[in-house]
């Protein structure tokens, strides 16, 4: 990497702030709203600490060695991305998120009168967007990352990769955020800056008043200031890129920007929406629509103006901080709100009369972790009646309600919300025991489709399922031992429960039986839990002592069509950046078998090969003779040439080690 001092201080400054934000998550100190979306960024802030030691650590070794500061180009605005520019794009990034932390809220008392202070000011008490924002923007830049610019060990590129695909989920789990609107106030933040542009963006001032009124509802201006605040931006800066943004985005195709709920939508009101829309001729009358979301409601109701909204976008409203009818903005006297009983008996003989499935009404609300509620559909009824026949029917009634819930589980979070809060999860855990095959599959699968959504995760851990779960994947039918190797998987996504679940005893060797014993199906399920788990440190040396090489090593010589190489080289990869690992696969002879790779058709095959056999030889003189002994200088030649530009690194970096090992 050509390097100087400038990528030597962004890397620094960088891992410093990092640090402040580990440190501040450690001893308590983030600030007490949406409190458990800080620490839960926060931890993910610190699992890159070990990224940008590896950064600061290759900057400073480029940096002894000399070289000139590369020229800086975009980077989510678009283009190659130089090393100083990707750091200055990344430590951008972690800083919002920094400030967010400490912070939380947008800065108040804004002189009056000002369109960007008044937006600044409403959403001031809105830290939910500014999550949105940040937790966007960062997973942005590390998505970004050109791992060809710093020598970034693979395990840490695995833990990179692990919490960019958190920080999407978080993205998502907070509503859809608008990408182009993020996009488009990053890029002029960031990315314009002559004097033609701010001339352009004083001509605009007006242009807000003339796209209709579903952009205005989205309260872009609020969502400007947002991410100018975020970046470290004066009001002044936002208030010069609000006309602009709103001019960009308003001549694209309009998506619809509005206020979505957290969460799937049931399926029946999904479907009967899309009925509605796809509809030429049927119009839902204006009274039926929320105001907020502009769509049919399921439950609306009547706030202290007199106006009338789906509950739960006035919910998140007011939950945001707003005491004004987002209609009228007439301060609300007070938050009541009130069931439109009336209304929603007319939307129900309106959907019958035009043969739509009609919405159904919120039977349960949930406290989200930031605070706000969000309505939950289903039949609570009913599976409160299958949670009975769990907890005390005979046999056949705990086997027929199992698999009902498996269904129902299935289908939709609103379902999965509702089981877990009607108190499944013990009764089920308590069936993976019962000496009924069919019974413990139903049960486990159950457990499985709950996992799918976040919260249950921890419930189900506390619960304590995994040790029955590993009962049921070693003595449970094929399908059960398939689906409880997946439940493993979707619980160790959470980082803490790879550690517990690595340290249950049997764990590992309950996986790596199914690996080498099982379905197809089954060997993929194993291999996936395992590679996660094996991101853990701690739980590469456990997957080695339970004898995971030997069916690896049968993997990577299968010949057939169901040969799983792809997925014995990814555990691979993982398991050989710990020292007991690296020795373990050196002894299982499988050296041989990975230069065999090298010349092979499969230019994937080929990368992970020559990655494996770096890590091999990286301090180990003995391996390193070893592959030159066996001819690997003319495969690594060739793929030095050919191969792609990850196999070209590492293939041109172990000839250097075997140039060196050979004039020595």
């Amino acid at each position: 990497m050509a390097a100087g001092p400038e990528v030597l201080r962004l890397a620094e400054a960088l891992l410093a702030s990092a640090r402040e934000v580990s440190s501040a998550a450690a001893a308590g100190g983030l600030p007490r709203p949406h409190r458990a979306d800080r620490v839960s960024l926060a931890r993910k802030i610190s699992l890159l600490v070990h990224l940008f030691e590896e950064i600061r650590d290759s900057a400073a070794a480029a940096a002894r060695g000399g070289g000139s500061p590369p020229a800086a180009t975009t980077s989510l605005g678009g283009g190659a991305p130089s090393p100083a520019s990707y750091l200055a794009d990344l430590l951008l990034a972690v800083e919002a998120a920094r400030r967010f932390l400490s912070q939380g809220c947008l800065q108040e008392g804004a002189p009056p009168g000002n369109a960007a202070a008044a937006a600044l000011e409403t959403m001031g008490k809105s830290t939910a967007l500014q999550l949105q924002y940040v937790t966007w923007q960062l997973e942005k830049v590390l998505g970004s990352i050109q791992y060809d610019y710093f020598d970034i060990s693979d395990e840490v590129q695995e833990q990179v990769a692990l919490v960019q695909t958190q920080l999407k989920r978080v993205t998502e789990r907070n509503g859809p955020p608008n990408l182009d609107m993020f996009s488009e106030i990053y890029n002029i933040i960031y990315r314009t800056h002559s004097k033609e542009v701010i001339r352009q963006v004083s001509d605009r001032t007006e242009v807000s008043q003339t796209k209709d009124t579903r952009q205005s509802d989205c309260d872009t201006q609020k969502i400007v200031v947002l991410v100018a605040e975020a970046n470290s931006k004066s009001t002044n800066d936002a208030e010069q890129t609000i006309a602009s943004v709103l001019e960009n985005l308003n001549s694209k195709p309009d998506d619809g920007c509005k206020v979505t709920e957290d969460g799937d939508k049931s399926n029946s009101s999904a479907s009967s929406l899309e009925e509605v829309k796809k509809s030429d001729a049927l119009v839902i009358p204006e009274d039926f629509r929320c105001p907020i979301s502009l769509e049919l409601m399921r439950d609306p109701v009547i706030v202290s103006t007199g106006q009338t909204y789906e509950r739960s976008f006035i919910q998140r409203w007011i939950d945001c901080g707003n005491h004004t009818c987002p209609k009228t903005q007439q301060k609300l006297p007070n938050l009541t709100l009130t069931p439109n009983y009336v209304l929603r008996s007319l939307i129900m003989q309106w959907c019958q009369a035009n043969n739509i499935e009609q919405p159904h009404r919120a039977n349960g609300r949930i406290r989200k972790s930031d605070g706000s509620y969000q309505d939950v559909y289903g039949d609570r009824a009913a599976i409160d009646g299958l949670v009975q026949k769990l907890s005390i029917g005979s046999l056949d009634e705990q086997r027929t309600a199992a698999a009902e819930i498996r269904l129902l589980a299935k289908r939709s979070t609103d379902n999965r919300i509702l089981i877990a809060e009607a108190g499944a999860v013990p009764f089920l855990i308590g069936l993976l025991s019962v000496n009924d095959l069919k019974t413990q599959e139903h049960a486990v699968t159950s457990l499985l489709n709950l996992s799918i959504y976040e919260n249950n995760k921890g419930l189900i851990m506390l619960s304590g399922a995994i040790s029955p779960i590993i009962h049921v994947l070693r003595m449970g039918n094929m399908e059960a031992r398939e689906n409880a190797a997946a439940a493993i998987f979707s619980l160790s996504l959470i980082d803490e429960n790879k550690i517990i679940i690595g340290s249950t005893p049997g764990a590992f060797e309950a996986l790596v039986d199914l690996l080498q014993n099982g379905s197809f199906r089954g060997k993929k399920d194993a291999a996936t839990a395992l590679f996660n788990l094996c991101i853990y440190q701690g739980n590469k040396p456990r997957a080695v002592r339970a004898g995971i090489l030997m069916p690896l090593m049968k993997m990577l010589t299968d010949v057939s069509s169901n040969c799983m190489v792809d997925e014995a080289l990814t555990i691979l990869s993982v398991i050989v950046s710990h020292q007991e690992g690296k020795v373990a696969i050196a002894k299982a002879n499988m050296i041989p078998v990975l230069l065999h790779l090298l010349r092979t058709e499969q230019p994937r095959h080929k990368e992970n090969a020559a990655a494996i056999l770096l890590a091999l030889c990286k301090k180990d003189s003995d391996n390193l003779a070893y592959i030159g002994r066996l001819g690997a200088v003319g495969p690594l030649s060739e793929l030095a040439k050919s191969g792609t530009d990850r196999a070209k690194r590492k293939a041109t970096s172990l000839l250097e080690h075997l140039n060196r090992l050979h004039r020595h």
